[in-house]
């Protein structure tokens, strides 16, 4: 067997040691609450409200499509050599980070607490006693495998958003690896020390609503780290956008989805699920605008382009904020966080030699940052009981503790898998286009209006 029929086959020689282990390590359960009695022997031990149920259902809906959504969002905006390769990387993690979820991610985040830092991978492995679990403590109206598939969505696009940094130049089968080493060292930590009740930023009284450091602050630093390691691309000049409209749909839908994503954190379906996704929406319309007028200011026109960038960064900067503040505090966040990223954005692509394709960093590192930030500033006790005094400096606590943790461990990641399975594609694929090199499929766009000298063209993409 070839050194090449090796590497070809190891990966599935992998999933199917995982898919017989399964079978052995956890027998199958049935999920049948009323079959879990209480002391008396007669009423059924958990009570669970069917209101609730029936939105976390949805919501996990919701956020699922949010993955699909990235994918449109990030094709769009890459050069026409290289949107397939792009969708591809952040829509695998639904396969990659659903059966890691399983094995072992759901329980390093959501385990028994290991000193605050992580959870004990045998507490829920192979999803053992999920399904004829005990509710979570702080999801109590809902049955544990519901809140655990929840909490998978946010696990499948997380890493999906680094793939905005590497876009163009990184192989897939290194990205893959990044994928399930992401998942392990850096979100799931990160998701156990905000969201556990025994986690160290839970307990400092770290306020992250629907996931601004595990989830935002997390892919930002990772994308930096990834843009670092794998140095710019043959040429920084991009090639247009391949298909705006692309763009605009996977906004859509992100916007869609991203109501599960906040108000879906409420875990239930009262009165704090009506605030977050009234501020959910309200961030996202005031950014999309603050960052298509300040292009107008900047003696840009304003464009398709900017809406849909400064909306996604808006609905990033309210996650962490989401049931902590008010409708008008919301439309706050949304501008000045949109007013953030562009100024950012534009300076690390025009002053620096940092290459992140579609501001990863700029949007979703610095959104979430801004968001925590203002979470601390503007978070009202009469929106949410756990707004505390000195909110503020708690947040840049655990602000800080987010940011120098993903971007160290990050960073060593991909220097560890570039020793491994060296992460660019050769200059040859490079200038070939990944969907081609790494995949042997080729995007075909049809036919492009151009404007030509207050003329339109027709230019058919082959």
């Amino acid at each position: 067997m070839s050194k090449t029929t090796v590497k070809q086959v190891l990966p599935f020689l992998v999933l199917l040691g995982v898919a017989i282990a399964a079978v052995f390590i956890s027998p199958a359960a049935s999920f049948d609450p009323s079959t879990v009695l209480g002391d008396d022997g007669k009423t059924p031990k958990y009570t669970y409200n069917s209101g609730d149920i029936a939105w976390m259902l949805v919501s996990c809906a919701f956020v699922f499509l949010m993955t699909p959504a990235l994918a449109f969002f990030y094709g769009g905006m890459v050069g026409r050599k290289n949107v397939l390769s792009t969708m591809i990387k952040s829509t695998v993690s639904a396969g990659i980070i659903s059966v890691l979820w399983v094995v072992v991610q759901f329980s390093l985040c959501f385990g028994d607490s290991i000193g605050g830092f992580i959870g004990n991978p045998k507490t829920f492995l192979f999803f053992k006693g999920v399904m004829e679990g005990e509710p979570w403590s702080l999801a109590s109206t809902i049955p544990l495998p519901l809140f655990a598939f929840f909490q998978l969505m946010f696990a499948i696009i997380t890493p999906g958003l680094v793939v905005g940094a590497v876009a163009e130049r990184i192989r897939f089968s290194s990205y893959t690896l990044f994928i399930v080493l992401f998942g392990v060292l850096v979100y799931a930590p990160l998701a156990h020390m905000a969201w556990h009740p025994d986690g160290l930023m839970f307990k400092w009284g770290v306020l992250d609503f629907a996931g601004g450091t595990v989830v935002h602050i997390s892919a930002g630093m990772a994308a930096l780290a990834g843009a670092l390691v794998l140095k710019p691309r043959q040429s920084t000049t991009s090639a247009s956008p391949a298909n705006i409209p692309y763009v605009l749909i996977g906004t859509g839908l992100l916007w869609f989805g991203w109501f599960g994503f906040n108000a879906g954190s409420a875990v239930g379906s009262g009165s704090l699920a009506v605030y977050a996704f009234a501020t959910t929406n309200t961030a996202a319309a005031a950014a999309g605008l603050s960052w298509m007028f300040w292009d107008v200011i900047r003696g840009k026109k304003p464009s398709v382009l900017g809406f849909c960038i400064g909306a996604v960064v808006g609905l990033v900067a309210i996650t962490p904020a989401a049931g902590f503040v008010g409708v008008p505090q919301a439309l706050f966040i949304g501008f000045v966080a949109a007013l953030v990223s562009n100024i950012v954005a534009e300076f690390l692509k025009h002053k620096t030699k940092l290459d992140d394709p579609l501001d990863v960093f700029a949007c979703h590192g610095l959104g979430g940052i801004t968001g925590m930030l203002l979470t601390g500033l503007v978070g009202s006790k009469t929106v949410n009981a756990a707004v505390a005094d000195g909110q503020f400096l708690i947040q840049v606590k655990g602000m800080l503790l987010a940011v120098g943790y993903s971007f160290v461990v990050s960073y060593i990641i991909f220097k560890v898998i570039n020793l491994i399975l060296p992460m660019r594609v050769t200059q040859e694929e490079e200038a070939e286009g990944l969907d081609a090199s790494q995949h042997n499929e080729k995007y075909v766009q049809g036919t492009l209006l151009v404007h030509n000298n207050g003329t339109v063209e027709e230019q058919t993409i082959a």
